[in-house]
């Protein structure tokens, strides 16, 4: 009988819970044991850790969040003194491997300490679905589901109103949620990091709208979507207090509160309602895409990647990541998985963008 280690890195995402529990008991049906680390590589620098058996995974599959906590620590930020700490660890808990689920930061420590020697899998979790080397993150679609269902909320108060109505979706490097959650709920327009934009376009596309009678647009923005205008300026570490009222992870300001609050989406808002004075108001979703329980699809591949590399470090396959390709798990090596960013799929955008406008 083995012991091993799970840990759980970078942003929470529903999902990560049906991992752990999907691991262990893979691990227990071949009498292994299992100690779970706190806070992710920080858990594991520190030993801060607990068991992990039956009782405490059980029914884990329909819970958000991480039994585990998580945590973005580098665990190389203080050079071989870090990888130290972790060599020491392991060695006093007699761990043979730890599967590490993550995104391409914990995924890339991981990658790198495999190097070094550390026997790990990975397990690709993210919401915005950019790791390369898998068709899907764990995350995404639940993600996706919870910013289809607050469009479609917004729909309705943006029609009565004859509003624009800007809603700011997580996705700093890819428009991967932007764009499957605007398609889903019929938005008028989706601004992505992929293609940048020039906000006189933006405008001129909602005044056709308006001119064909319709009097109310949805604007789908990824929170790393940028203009392409000269004087296209992000707002500073100092003007980043949200005004408006807040609930549940979303905060809601009409533009006149723009200059003090952060974000794309508020920028936008302000230059929508200059130029072409019509009533525009913005939502941000913010971490609210992060939290609660996960769709379906997500309890489903979560487990499916558990149990697969339950299997791969069982097996001593060592510095690879479960992936899921054309609806099969496979293994990939982490380099190959992490070798570049996972831009969103440009085909997906333009069947978006028949229905825009």
């Amino acid at each position: 009988m083995a012991t091993f280690g799970v840990l759980t890195g970078g942003g929470d995402c529903p999902g990560l819970n049906a991992v752990i529990r999907a691991v262990v008991r893979r691990g227990l049906a071949d009498n292994h044991s299992f100690i779970g680390f706190h806070g992710g590589w920080r858990g594991l620098r520190e030993d801060d850790c607990q068991p992990l058996d039956l009782a405490n995974t059980a029914g884990l599959v329909t819970r958000g969040g991480t039994i585990l906590g998580t945590s973005r620590t580098d665990p190389l930020a203080s050079g071989a003194g870090g990888l130290d700490e972790l060599r020491e660890t392991i060695a006093r808990r007699g761990i043979q491997a730890v599967v590490v689920t993550g995104g391409d930061g914990t995924l890339g420590a991981a990658r790198d300490l495999c190097r070094e020697g550390i026997p790990l899998v990975g397990i690709p979790k993210t919401i915005d679905n950019d790791v390369s080397g898998t068709d899907f993150s764990v995350g995404f679609q639940t993600a996706v589901q919870i910013a289809t269902d607050a469009i479609d909320r917004l729909h309705t108060t943006a029609e009565s109103h004859n509003r624009v109505m800007i809603v700011e979706v997580m996705g700093r490097h890819a428009g991967w949620i932007a764009t499957a959650a605007g398609l889903a709920s019929g938005a008028d327009m989706i601004l992505v990091p992929e293609r940048p934009f020039a906000v006189d376009d933006v405008c001129e596309q909602l005044r056709a709208r308006h001119r064909k009678s319709r009097n109310f647009s949805i604007v789908v923005v990824a929170e790393g979507a940028r203009a392409t205008d000269p004087d296209w300026q992000p707002l500073t570490e100092s003007d980043q207090h949200l005004a408006g009222d807040s609930l549940a992870g979303a905060t809601t300001s009409h533009p006149r509160s723009a200059a003090t609050a952060s974000g794309v989406g508020f920028k936008l808002c302000e230059q929508i309602e200059a130029r072409t004075g019509f009533d525009t108001k913005v939502t941000v979703l913010g971490h609210v895409q992060r939290g609660g329980t996960p769709v379906a699809f997500d309890r489903i591949l979560a487990t499916r990647f558990g149990v697969a590399a339950a299997e791969a470090m069982l097996s001593g396959r060592y510095g690879c990541m479960t992936a899921l390709r054309d609806e099969r798990i496979v293994e990939v090596d982490l380099a190959e998985a992490l070798a570049q960013p996972k831009a969103l799929d440009p085909t997906l955008y333009e069947t978006a963008a028949v229905f825009f406008g």
